[in-house]
C-alpha cells in the first residue's frame, strides 16, 4: 500500500505499514575490508589536430621554375565535399572533383602565397595520387583500413575502406 496525498474532497489520508527496523549485524574482531583503491585520474583530452604537414614525390614546380614540394592539409569539411559538386567542371568531368576538393583543403604548398584548384590541376600525376590518398588517411582519422578476420580459416588480414575517388567512402 503506498501513501497518497490528501486531496480536497477526499477520504482520508492512508498510510502504508511502517517497515520494523533491522538489527545492525553483530561486529565481529575481523579487520574491516580495504579501502578500494582511487580510480586512475581521467586521460587528459589531447586537442583535435585539424592540420596534417606532407611532402610531394616531386613537388609542384610553378612558373619561374621554383620546386614546392612541402604543405599542409587542414581536415576537410561537410561544406568542402558539397560546394565542388555545384562547380560546373565537376559536373561535366566527375573526376574533376579531387582537384577542386584539394585545391580547397590545402592550405599551404612551398613559399606559394595561395593555394587553389589551379595549382592542383597542374601537379604531376603522381603528386596528385599521393594528395588523393593522403587526404583519405588525414579525413579517416589516419588510416582508410581495418583489421577483419577471415568465416572460413580465421586467418586475421586488412581490408581497404575508402572509396575509389575523393569525397566517396
Amino acid at each position: 500500500m503506498r501513501r497518497t496525498a490528501a486531496r480536497a474532497g477526499a477520504g482520508p489520508v492512508v498510510d502504508a505499514p511502517v517497515p520494523e527496523p533491522v538489527a545492525a549485524p553483530e561486529q565481529t574482531s575481523a579487520p574491516a575490508p580495504a579501502a578500494a583503491p582511487a580510480p586512475a585520474p581521467a586521460p587528459v583530452a589531447q586537442p583535435l589536430r585539424t592540420e596534417f604537414p606532407f611532402e610531394l614525390p616531386r613537388g609542384y614546380v610553378d612558373d619561374a621554375g621554383t620546386v614546392h614540394r612541402d604543405g599542409v592539409m587542414r581536415l576537410a569539411t561537410a561544406r568542402d565535399e558539397l560546394i565542388p559538386l555545384r562547380d560546373v567542371r565537376v559536373q561535366e568531368n566527375p573526376a574533376y572533383l579531387s582537384v577542386v576538393l584539394l585545391g580547397r583543403v590545402i592550405t599551404r604548398l612551398g613559399t606559394l602565397a595561395m593555394v587553389h584548384d589551379g595549382i592542383v590541376e597542374n601537379m604531376f600525376a603522381s603528386d596528385l595520387a599521393f594528395l588523393q590518398d593522403f587526404y583519405r588517411q588525414v579525413n579517416a582519422e589516419g588510416h582508410t583500413r581495418a583489421s577483419v578476420q577471415c568465416p572460413h580459416c580465421s586467418e586475421p588480414f586488412e581490408v581497404e575502406l575508402g572509396g575509389s575517388r575523393l569525397g566517396e567512402s
